[in-house]
This record gives C-alpha cells, sequence and structure tokens, in this order.
C-alpha cells in the first residue's frame, strides 16, 4: 500500500487495496439496499427525474444550455445522494432507514457535540465547491458549443448534425476531451469524500485527500466504477429520465459500499453516533 500523504498534523485513513471485479459487488450490495429501503429510496429518483424534467423543459431550446446543465448535475450528483448514504449506514448498522433517518441527516450533525470538527457544514461546503466547478463546466460548454459551431445548435438534432456528425473540425472530440479533463480530477475528489463526511470527524481536505489516495491505490477498479457511473446514468437518461427513478438511488446505495470497502475508518471518530449515543 502506498504512504499515506502528510501534511502537518493532518491525519487520513488507510486506503484497502480492492478487486478489479469489486465494483460490481458495490453494485450488488447497492441493489440489495434499494429493496430493503424500498419506496423512500425510489423517492430520491422521483425528485430527481423531475429536476431533470423541469431542466430539460427549460432549456428545449438552447442545447448549449441543456448539455452543459446535465453534465453540470452530474458533477453535484454525490451531494444530492447524502441521505441514500445515510439510509445504507443505517441498514449497515441494524438500525431503522425511515424519513426520520433523512431528517437526522440534514438536522442533527450541527448541534451535535462533534460540530466543532466540521460537522454540517463540511457537506455544504464541498458541496458549494462542487456547484462552482458544474457552473465552469456549463460556462465552458456553452463557450465551445455557440462559438465554435458554423450554424445554430438549439436542439439535440442541431447538435447530433453540427458537432457529432460534421465533416470538418473536431468541435465534438474537443468537447469530450475538455470534459473528461474536468471530470476526472473532480471524480477523484469525490468518489469517497461524501460519505466520508457524512460518517466521519474529518474536514472537507481530508475527505478529499483520502479520495485521491483512493484513486492512486486502485485506479483500475475506480476506472471501472467511474464507466459504471457514467454508463447507467446516461442508459438512465436515454429513456426519457425516467430510468433515473431507479438508477439514482442504486448508485447512490452503491457509493456507499464503495466508500466502506475503500477506506478504513477505524480509529477515525464517527461523526453522528448510533442511536441514543449523540
Amino acid at each position: 500500500m502506498p504512504p499515506r500523504p502528510q501534511r502537518g498534523t493532518l491525519r487520513l485513513p488507510d486506503v484497502r487495496h480492492v478487486e478489479l471485479s469489486a465494483p460490481f459487488t458495490w453494485l450488488a450490495l447497492g441493489w440489495r439496499d434499494l429493496w430493503r429501503v424500498g419506496s423512500l429510496s425510489l423517492l430520491h429518483g422521483v425528485v430527481m427525474a423531475a429536476f431533470g424534467l423541469l431542466l430539460a423543459y427549460l432549456a428545449r431550446d438552447r442545447f448549449w444550455l441543456l448539455a452543459g446543465a446535465f453534465s453540470g448535475f452530474l458533477v453535484v450528483a454525490p451531494v444530492l445522494a447524502t441521505s441514500l448514504y445515510a439510509l445504507s449506514r443505517a441498514l449497515e448498522r441494524g438500525e431503522p432507514a425511515d424519513l426520520r433517518t433523512i431528517g437526522k441527516t440534514w438536522t442533527r450533525w450541527q448541534y451535535s457535540r462533534f460540530a466543532v470538527h466540521g460537522g454540517y457544514w463540511s457537506l455544504v461546503r464541498f458541496g458549494l465547491l462542487l456547484s462552482l466547478a458544474g457552473t465552469g463546466w456549463v460556462l465552458t460548454s456553452a463557450a465551445l458549443i455557440t462559438l465554435m459551431t458554423p450554424q445554430p445548435v438549439d436542439t439535440p438534432l442541431d447538435f447530433l448534425r453540427h458537432v457529432v456528425l460534421a465533416q470538418h473540425g473536431y468541435l465534438f472530440e474537443l468537447w469530450l476531451t475538455l470534459g473528461a479533463l474536468m471530470a476526472a480530477p473532480l471524480f477523484a475528489s469525490s468518489v469517497v469524500a461524501m460519505p466520508l463526511l457524512l460518517d466521519r470527524r474529518v474536514d472537507v481536505l481530508q475527505a478529499v485527500l483520502t479520495s485521491w489516495q483512493t484513486v492512486l491505490t486502485n485506479p483500475a477498479p475506480l476506472a471501472l466504477w467511474a464507466a459504471l457511473l457514467m454508463g447507467l446514468t446516461a442508459l438512465g437518461m436515454a429513456t426519457a429520465l425516467l430510468g433515473l427513478i431507479l438508477i439514482i438511488p442504486w448508485l447512490g446505495h452503491a457509493s456507499w459500499h464503495a466508500y466502506r470497502a475503500l477506506v478504513d475508518t477505524e480509529g477515525l471518530p464517527e461523526r453522528l453516533p448510533p442511536e441514543g449515543d449523540a
């Protein structure tokens, strides 16, 4: 195992090696949690799919905005899935996974005796950072598509005709390359950061560095995990967003199990203790 990065007195948890096939195990465990929680998990998917449909309606004649906004939506998805991590955490502990668990997730941290160690606001700060990154990609995508296409791109068909199937130029390849260059470090920064912030008393810097360490320790499994996340999300979007009702909660629960498999939290104090201990 590579040495843990050090920064003064900054303490990072150990990171485990996992097999290349581990992402499929995480998906299987996430699928199990999805149906154990049931309608409450699916409600997350309904809300996110409805938000996506609203976004598609508002940007229906501005494809540059639609494409960038959906990409930005994927960037902040780990924040939106926080309560799904909390539900999987409750199942793991043998606690009720219900509405009270979700409410406790968003309200009890900042009032606990552990708030001095970052508390609720660590999640808020990290969410804001991801939102800024998403906004940056929206603006970059808009500039590329608007300024570098010879014809207006207002609909998905225009994008297919003038960007994807264009006979001259490499705008589509450039668009994909820039998107990948922005997405890769964001994925590395967030792959386990949100569940870690939920679960343990760490700050944003510790969570991000730990997330990078998991990627550096397990590059192949996490590259596969990123591909599965993108592929399943794209499948959900291809079904007029209806597939996201199932896929979003499934991936949220699976991401919790990815975190539990990758990060050894032994010795790190819990953010939100078991029932009765707060």
